[in-house]
């Protein structure tokens, strides 16, 4: 098959080791052109995925229109921020029915709408699914064992994908609940800052783990009150892309956190670590659908006070930890 990857960072690096791996024609396109120059003369990513070689077959260009054409396929790698963007560019070389595949967590602040929607109402004549779960791109770039998630409500289209993507290290399922998935993948950023602030000022084990405990019951109120199933949270895109997120040494998101954690603001934070942060772009989305929905989420309240009110992040875990005392599972009776 031949397929496009539109964006060149690690992410779309790592999708395009996985793709060729399987067999496929791979095209990567990237707005930049260093990138592509170093991508042309290297076949590696020296910045964002160093020690990963990709195969000479690739296609790298700055060239949408020549990396899209005759695409059977089309998996959208930009960071969130760029996708609509992203989108509207590639919508006038899109055929109709081409699979477009959202790999980007995040919710687009202005909007709250979800990516595959965004792609959706730029590309209208595209067929969307989206793919997450804990995969992290420097260990997929290595091919370690990794399983995510496609969701999509045509099933034949979540197979095609399925098929597409699996390989005898990454395992891939399906599900019909494309907004469980794209909400899980893109909360729980959100919430590994959390962790990360919490590392940051020095706390220990027991507090990550109340984080991600209490930050996927945040995620799963939400999620189910915007329509999703509950069983998507205690899967891959729910607590096991929490789990790595709030844990890994890859995760940007917890580096942002922790170095925020340690007095740096949140630009001062995304400078250091050198990479898009979803998980700040997430956060006002994040709110606002809270309040839309009316669910408590104190964990993400407390990050948004944080990014942007300049509240003190110690303050911040204070007022978690004294708030009005209440049951864990509402509904249990004695």
């Amino acid at each position: 098959m031949k397929i496009c990857i539109l964006g060149a960072g690690s992410w779309g690096i790592a999708i395009t080791k996985l793709l060729t791996y399987n067999g496929h024609e791979v095209s990567v396109w990237s707005i930049d052109p260093e990138e592509i120059a170093m991508l042309n003369e290297y076949c590696e990513h020296k910045t964002k995925l160093p020690g990963v070689i990709l195969s000479g077959a690739v296609t790298f260009t700055t060239d949408m229109k020549a990396a899209i054409e005759d695409a059977e396929m089309i998996v959208m790698a930009v960071p969130s921020p760029f996708v609509r963007s992203t989108a509207k560019s590639a919508a006038q070389y899109v055929k109709e029915g081409t699979i477009i595949v959202s790999v980007a967590k995040g919710i687009e602040d202005e909007t709250l709408m979800r990516l595959s929607q965004v792609i959706k109402e730029e590309i209208p004549v595209a067929d969307i699914a989206v793919l997450s779960g804990p995969s992290h791109a420097e260990e997929v770039g290595k091919c370690l064992p990794t399983t995510v998630v496609v969701g999509c409500k045509d099933k034949a289209i979540a197979e095609k994908v399925q098929d597409t993507f699996m390989a005898d290290f990454f395992r891939v399922y399906i599900s019909p609940d494309v907004m469980g998935i794209e909400l899980g993948g893109s909360l729980k950023n959100v919430i590994a800052l959390a962790a990360g602030i919490a590392d940051g000022l020095g706390c220990g084990d027991n507090t990550k783990a109340a984080i991600i405990t209490r930050g996927i019951v945040e995620i799963k109120k939400l999620g189910v009150k915007m329509g999703g199933y509950p069983e998507t949270f205690s899967g891959l895109s729910g607590i096991g892309d929490l789990i790595v997120t709030c844990a890994s040494m890859h995760s940007r998101n917890r580096r942002a956190g922790y170095l925020i954690g340690q007095g740096k603001t949140y630009q001062e934070a995304m400078d250091e670590v050198k990479m898009i942060v979803e998980g700040v772009y997430s956060a006002k989305a994040a709110l606002a659908l809270s309040k839309k929905y009316e669910v408590s989420m104190p964990i993400i309240e407390a990050v948004n006070k944080v990014l942007f009110e300049d509240y003190p992040a110690k303050d911040a875990l204070t007022d978690l930890l004294t708030r009005d005392k209440t049951r864990e599972v509402i509904g249990l009776t004695w």
